[in-house]
């Protein structure tokens, strides 16, 4: 069978994006699987992966995030998480939430962030986790991000407390960085302890498969991907006849009475799903065609 639409998987520990994508193309025995937005290894969550033509579609998704992330103050390490060396520690018993939640407002908004080093970023090139690895120092470009919300969740006190959030926030965001940002400036050191990535492209972890679910399903022969369309609803949609859906599928611009303008999904007959296109001053500019009409 040939799958098109995506998978909502929800990715184990100690996979990485690639792993998964490597066993979903496996498992169905696909070729052309990708994946929007990378998930470091020791995270878990949704990774929204496209089979079939949907790959087509990964650039059109919605960027935003939403993730439950747990703190530990006291701890600095390599890589910001749990995965690298400490750096340093030191016991912080004596302070307070209070204290935490005057300085956890500052991350709210658009905010400079410095990515690890230990991260997928290019500089010259070169990820700067191989520049990392090699013990090459550079200098990490600084980028604006966004932060929408961040909801404390829990906080438990000792040498070395922790502290659970809820952060929703634009594309680019590094959790691990606001982990070590957050220490220093309560000057105590912090970083990432765990990481659930809840939303991702517009899929929800309450709506995900796990890899041995998906196995399961397809054992059962009832595994059924999201429609193409399904990840795509953050754009307006605009139907088009049947004549000038076929003009469209064939690359022509089309003339469409419409106020909209900007990236739209694109139906014929408000049910078949033909791709993505772009309206500029009432005409519909082919960007993706997805379902052709012979």
């Amino acid at each position: 069978m040939l799958f098109q639409g995506f998978l909502n998987l929800n990715k184990p520990s100690d996979w990485t994006s690639h792993d998964c994508v490597a066993r979903v193309r496996k498992l169905l025995r696909l070729k052309r699987v990708g994946h929007a937005g990378t998930l470091d290894p020791a995270a878990t969550g949704v990774l929204p992966i496209a089979l079939g033509k949907a790959t087509r579609l990964l650039q059109y998704l919605p960027e935003n995030k939403a993730y439950k992330a747990t703190i530990r103050l006291g701890v600095r390490t390599t890589t910001d998480d749990l995965e690298g060396e400490i750096i340093n520690s030191q016991p912080c018993a004596g302070l307070s939430l209070a204290e935490v939640k005057t300085v956890l407002a500052q991350f709210e908004g658009k905010i400079e962030q410095i990515p690890p080093s230990y991260s997928a970023i290019q500089v010259d090139g070169k990820r700067l986790y191989d520049l990392a690895r090699k013990g090459e120092i550079v200098e990490v470009p600084v980028r604006t991000v966004e932060i929408f919300h961040i909801e404390i969740l829990d906080w438990r006190e000792g040498d070395f407390p922790e502290l659970d959030v809820a952060i929703a926030c634009g594309s680019g965001t590094y959790i691990r960085a606001i982990a070590r940002d957050l220490g220093a400036i309560l000057k105590t050191g912090g970083t990432l302890a765990a990481l659930i990535r809840t939303q991702s492209s517009g899929f929800d972890l309450t709506d995900s498969l796990t890899l041995s679910d998906l196995e399961t399903k397809l054992q059962a022969g009832t595994f059924q991907p999201f429609a193409p369309d399904a990840a795509l609803q953050h754009l307006l949609s605009v139907t088009l006849p049947a004549t000038s859906a076929q003009k469209w599928c064939q690359g022509q611009r089309v003339s469409l009475n419409s106020d909209v303008t900007g990236m739209v999904r694109v139906y014929e007959e408000e049910t078949r799903f033909l791709g993505v296109g772009e309206l500029q001053d009432e005409v519909l500019i082919p960007q993706m065609v997805f379902e052709p009409i012979s």
